[in-house]
């Protein structure tokens, strides 16, 4: 039954697209090409970031990770968040095995909360797609408005967050192994 409730989404989904499949065939297998484009976009992005889980995870130890990212890292916590979530390629579900290895290695909750909110925003290559695109005035404005609002976010998150709430998640982050 245990194995069941997991599943129990995915399932639904099924019985779903069957109904879909059998109501209107067309969009059935529109449905199911969809799925077929996503499914192989997920499998080119994730191997990779599990490769640098990995080797975030084994090369990189825990103390200098607490001292640059950790609770009394400061504003280079908070730059080093920023950059390493510009700095990522792929869409956002990748940032979040990343930052169950940061939890691991003792990172600081606001600068997981910053990472991933850079990793949604404010990518490097967005940002230059926006500048060649849209001009200079609308890519630096978007970037000036996004970063002391990921910052506000983080920030908020993390207060509103009890101590024990907090425990929780980094449990849950170490029971991801």
């Amino acid at each position: 039954m245990k194995t069941f409730k997991k599943y129990i989404t995915f399932i639904i989904a099924i019985i779903v697209i069957l109904i879909t499949y059998m109501w209107n065939q067309e969009i059935g297998l529109r449905t199911i090409d969809t799925i077929k484009i996503s499914f192989k976009e997920m499998m080119m992005i994730i191997p990779p970031i599990f490769v640098l889980m990995g080797l975030l995870d084994t090369w990189m130890p825990k103390d200098v990770m607490v001292k640059y990212m950790g609770e009394d890292s400061g504003l280079k916590g908070i730059l080093l968040s920023i950059f390493l979530g510009s700095a990522a390629a792929g869409p956002l579900y990748g940032a979040f095995p990343v930052a169950a290895v940061f939890m691991r290695k003792g990172v600081k909750l606001t600068n997981i909360l910053i990472f991933i909110g850079a990793w949604s925003t404010t990518k490097i290559p967005m940002f230059l797609f926006e500048l060649s695109s849209l001009g200079s005035k609308f890519a630096i404005t978007r970037l000036m408005i996004n970063i002391p609002g990921i910052l506000l976010i983080a920030y908020i998150i993390d207060h509103l967050l009890s101590e024990e709430e907090k425990a929780e998640i980094y449990k849950s982050a170490d029971e991801i192994n």
